[in-house]
């Protein structure tokens, strides 16, 4: 039975999902990959059980919780579908390298820093991925002043390149003993991981290697040795560092695998800038230049400022449950559409 007062609510979010499931269902008869699995029909037989609980619901039947509880089910398959046929891009399938700066703002950025660092690994976890922190730069008190990672998973890098840009953090700061508020920034750049199959060349003379101790926990043998290994590119100028491993011989393989990396990324961005379609630029880290903010006092919301949507979970979001940001993000980047109203005001 539907309660006095909700049929209309009921009947409002019913026709929502079953207006996504038409449009995901269409482009699923297009993919022949998606098809082939019976997508189509799994999504038709969902939709069919919707309607008959509902259809239950105006006759009386008591299935007001199995109604709300197969609509959000459903509509997180379609959104896990529609991510999944949007990732086709031609590295949108590969793993992913992430890098964490902090913004100006010491020990506060450098805390936010790290925060998101956790953040990402998270994610990586939930979805089974293998992270790997290769390169850590611990802050003067709290927080970290850069980190490089690792994150081996299909798709990780399409799904990751939503956190290209700037977040912004506003906070009662825990370092200050008059809990005032604070507003810190961070930026994340996300690389795809470049393997053997393709064509990116390096010659030895255009490296220069240097070994050095490595710094920060990780047991004696670690400061003892010159196991980290730091790469500079000399014609391009790129520079990567890994000191995890104890071994510099594979600190030194970590390095170049990065460094593949990099200067297939800068090659892609020499393209794109003759083609005038630059996506991926490098924003300045101050205020105005966010992609998204997280805002934790005077209320809790984060609020993605180029696909509109809201959430106000914070703390789920911080502990990796990302999938909603990145699924809007995808649609905003192929369609142009966003999720949400853009009306909420947040704090300076």
């Amino acid at each position: 039975m539907i309660k006095p007062g909700t049929q209309d609510e009921v009947e409002g979010k019913l026709h929502d999902v079953k207006g996504k499931v038409k449009e995901v269902a269409g482009r699923v008869l297009n993919d022949p990959d998606l098809e082939a699995d019976g997508e189509a029909e799994k999504i038709a037989g969902l939709a069919s059980d919707l309607d008959t609980l509902f259809e239950l619901a105006r006759e009386g039947e008591d299935v007001n919780g199995d109604l709300e509880r197969e609509m959000r089910s459903l509509t997180a398959y379609l959104e896990k579908l529609e991510t999944k046929m949007l990732l086709s891009g031609e590295n949108d399938a590969r793993s992913a390298i992430v890098t964490i700066h902090p913004g100006a703002g010491g020990t506060e950025s450098q805390d936010w820093a790290e925060m998101l660092l956790r953040m990402y690994l998270r994610w990586a976890e939930r979805h089974g991925f293998q992270a790997v922190v290769t390169d850590r730069l611990e802050g003067e008190g709290a927080g970290i002043k850069s980190a490089t990672v690792e994150i081996n998973g299909e798709n990780a890098y399409g799904l990751l390149q939503s956190e290209i840009g700037v977040h912004r953090l506003v906070r009662i700061s825990p370092f200050d003993s008059n809990a005032r508020r604070h507003t810190s920034f961070a930026s994340v750049f996300v690389y795809p991981q470049i393997e053997d199959d393709i064509n990116i060349e390096i010659k030895p003379e255009d490296l220069r290697v240097d070994v050095f101790r490595a710094s920060g926990a990780g047991g004696q043998h670690v400061n003892r040795t010159e196991s980290a290994v730091r790469m500079t590119h000399i014609p391009t100028g790129l520079v990567v560092q890994c000191q995890n491993e104890r071994s510099q011989h594979k600190n030194r393989a970590s390095a170049m695998k990065q460094m593949r990396a990099r200067l297939y990324e800068f090659e892609m961005e020499k393209k794109r800038v003759e083609q005038s379609k630059v996506e991926d630029s490098k924003l300045e880290i101050n205020f105005g230049s966010q992609i998204r903010s997280y805002v934790l006092a005077p209320y809790r919301l984060i609020k993605d400022h180029r696909t509109k949507l809201s959430i106000g979970d914070v703390d789920r979001v911080l502990d990796g449950d990302m999938d909603r940001l990145m699924h809007a993000f995808l649609v905003y980047k192929h369609t142009g559409k966003v999720s949400g109203d853009g009306k909420e005001e947040l704090p300076d």
